[in-house]
């Protein structure tokens, strides 16, 4: 607490604060010292007998929840391990969850109340479910109404009529914020490097049973520092909205968090601990930790394979991060990110369904798992190849 009153209320606050208004921000004194953690209740569902736990709806974290409801409803084992039908079942429920996170998701502490019950429920992911085209890939894939599965009338039917966005079929996306432009510009691959690297995933566990998953992030390079404290300030607002037509739920108000990318994860079954994981990379967190998951629970693969199996990104949805304009950020429906080993027959397939394909060795942040053995009372640890990511253990 003593750490706490100094970082908050004491020196080091004050030259933040003083750093922070030379730079032309807007955090006081008073904004710090207010501040205080909260312990919150975490969302989650069942998939298949197994409890996943997310933080609430000011991360992005139930999104990945709603895929699971929706995926549920699908023989995912017997389409095969990134089949044509896998990746366009998969992507459309990633689809459809992200429309509903750009639209309906948004700090819980401000009004509106976001409909969440209405969206982790199993009755309105089987209503999606049955919206899954087989044959092809829906471009037109937008928010669902969740309101009905909690008794209540969509207080935004009409907004929802009237909004939209425009079927961008490009495969180029300026990823350069506003702020890193001009002499600081960075060619996009460096770019989405120190994006990675941006985010730091933390996942341990002990024989006691503890286990804690962590996600921390912000005031990635290149940062603007407050004052002489060394501390980077975070770059998170930049995923708020000012135009509720986009997300009435997550407009910027004072005091207000931001809808953030974040997303530790949690798995418990039987009531037990069964899988603790993270991983790194904006928009495609929940993407990648979608697949590591059903990886292991429809696949059988082990928690190292799962962590460096290949998987897709979706880009049929609203970036939280990055772009100088709303143009930037509007959905590219259909663009996806494959594998460069992705098989011919599969790139071809994926064509006539629809798809735009883009290749790479990288299509995953660096994804941290602990999966917990308790047949023969062991841990197992898994970390991707892809960044600077490792497991210890004694």
């Amino acid at each position: 607490m003593a750490a706490y009153d100094r970082f908050y209320k004491g020196d080091i606050a004050k030259e933040f604060v003083r750093g922070v208004q030379e730079q032309g921000g807007l955090i006081t004194l008073q904004d710090l010292a207010n501040w205080k953690p909260v312990e919150e209740e975490p969302v989650h569902v069942s998939y298949k007998g197994i409890e996943v736990y997310k933080l609430k709806e000011w991360t992005q974290g139930p999104s990945m929840l709603q895929a699971l409801n929706i995926l549920e409803n699908v023989d995912l084992k017997s389409m095969g391990y990134n089949s044509p039908k896998y990746i366009n079942t998969v992507y459309q429920a990633m689809s459809m969850a992200f429309a509903d996170r750009d639209f309906y998701y948004g700090d819980p502490n401000f009004p509106p109340k976001e409909p969440i019950e209405g969206l982790l429920s199993k009755a309105y992911a089987k209503q999606r479910a049955s919206q899954l085209d087989q044959e092809k890939n829906n471009p037109l894939i937008g928010p669902g109404n969740p309101y009905p599965f909690e008794n209540k009338i969509n207080p935004y039917t009409e907004l929802l009529e009237h909004r939209g966005f425009e079927n961008n079929d490009s495969t180029i996306r300026n990823f350069l914020p506003k702020h890193d432009g001009g002499a600081l510009a960075l060619a996009d691959d460096l770019y989405q490097d120190r994006l990675w690297r941006g985010t730091t995933s933390v996942e341990a566990a002990d024989k006691e049973g503890w286990v804690v998953s962590i996600t921390p992030s912000g005031g990635w390079i290149p940062a603007c520092i407050a004052g002489k404290t060394g501390v980077g300030m975070s770059q998170r607002m930049q995923s708020f909205v000012l135009d509720s037509t986009l997300n009435p739920f997550n407009v910027v108000a004072p005091g207000k968090r931001p809808r953030v990318t974040l997303t530790p994860s949690l798995a418990l079954k039987n009531g037990k601990p069964f899988l603790s994981f993270a991983v790194q990379g904006g928009d495609t967190q929940d993407q990648n930790l979608l697949q590591f998951f059903l990886n292991m629970v429809e696949f059988g693969m082990t928690v190292q394979q799962a962590t460096e199996a290949a998987n897709f990104n979706s880009n049929q949805l609203w970036l939280s991060l990055g772009g100088k304009r709303i143009k930037d950020r509007e959905p590219r429906a259909g663009n996806i990110l494959l594998h460069e080993n992705t098989p011919e027959s599969t790139r071809q397939t994926l064509k006539k369904m629809g798809y735009l394909l883009s290749f790479d060795d990288r299509t995953s942040g660096p994804i941290n798992a602990i999966w917990f053995d308790w047949k023969h009372g062991s841990l197992w640890g898994g970390s991707s190849n892809h960044g600077e990511d490792y497991g210890i253990a004694w």
